[in-house]
């Protein structure tokens, strides 16, 4: 699958690692690819945690990584707010040591408090946000401070389920307010355009688990992408995507990345992949054939996003592909 590309933007929450655990086969996926000459960039929305820390934390589950393969939502956002401001500039972080690292990074100077008069706010999820540094974050956009968003995910995932993420938690500043933020995080096009300025790609695959951020990010870059099914996206979140989060490709899980991945066709009688065609047919969708799951769900999908055109299909006209396969 990877052959053509020359870098891999991989998401890692649901894709390379679930919470503490690495996700089955994600390692040696990974290390093959590095083989073969792909550069690998884990591109985050998590600002919390520094590079440093990240690619600590992929070596201890045998994920080939350096600190410098780590493109986070927080040097995005750093890189946003350099663009637009003096160099040396009071910044207010409100959130964690890797935003603020990556603040200062930029040449810019971390400040905790509405009173050192800061030219902006950029915000990013912790595990320690305070009331106190939210309420400095809103004195200081009231104020006219630029704000800006690491992201804007409303949720992230943990190994204990989906908790509150950095874009629920903006809204409080965004509400005292009535400021919009500018996000830099996944799906707009800030983080993508670091890690491509990062890592130099000509050719780069997105591969992720969501389809709101990473797939639909991809479709923002203009960039090919994989949906693994390791993560947040089911298959019927698949079938009824709308356009601007249908994936190049879909695959269980990165062992993907290294076998030839089946075509996909559109035919005389539907779609077709492996054994399997799917056409959609009084207004609900029809699979007929055998083979391998995931080859009638790629399959349906075409069948699905044709018919559905720039909307969405109806979830109760695809669940019976979806139980035929057994998804």
């Amino acid at each position: 699958m990877i052959e053509g590309y020359d870098t891999l933007l991989l998401d890692l929450d649901g894709v390379v690692y679930l919470g503490r655990h690495a996700v089955r086969g994600a390692a040696e996926a990974l290390a093959r690819a590095q083989d073969g000459g792909v550069r690998l960039a884990y591109v985050t929305n998590n600002a919390s945690r520094t590079p440093a820390a990240i690619a600590e934390h992929l070596s201890s589950l045998g994920v080939p990584a350096e600190a410098g393969d780590v493109v986070t939502s927080a040097q995005a956002a750093a890189r946003l707010v350099a663009e637009r401001v003096e160099p040396g500039a009071p910044v207010l972080v409100v959130g964690g040591m890797g935003l603020r690292q990556a603040v200062r990074a930029r040449g810019l100077r971390p400040v905790t408090t509405a009173a050192e008069n800061p030219v902006a706010v950029v915000q990013g999820i912790a595990p320690d946000l305070s009331y106190g540094l939210l309420a400095e974050g809103a004195l200081a956009v009231r104020r006219g401070a630029l704000f800006v968003a690491a992201n804007g995910d409303s949720t992230m995932p943990t190994g204990r389920g989906e908790l509150p993420g950095n874009g629920a938690m903006v809204r409080v500043i965004a509400t005292a307010t009535g400021v919009e933020p500018i996000v830099a995080g996944k799906p707009q096009p800030p983080l993508h355009r670091e890690s491509i300025l990062r890592t130099g790609a000509r050719r780069p695959l997105i591969v992720g688990d969501r389809l709101d951020t990473d797939i639909e990010g991809a479709t923002n870059a203009a960039t090919d992408s994989l949906l693994v099914l390791t993560g947040v996206a089911t298959p019927l979140d698949l079938l009824t995507a709308g356009p601007g989060h249908r994936p190049t490709y879909v695959a269980a899980d990165l062992s993907a990345l290294g076998e030839p991945y089946p075509p996909v066709r559109r035919g005389e009688h539907g779609w077709t992949c492996g054994g399997w065609t799917a056409r959609w047919e009084e207004g609900r969708l029809g699979l007929a054939g055998a083979g391998e799951p995931l080859d009638g769900l790629r399959a349906a999908s075409g069948a699905a996003w044709e018919a559905a055109g720039d909307g969405a299909a109806d979830e109760d006209a695809v669940k019976p592909v979806l139980a035929a396969l057994g998804f």
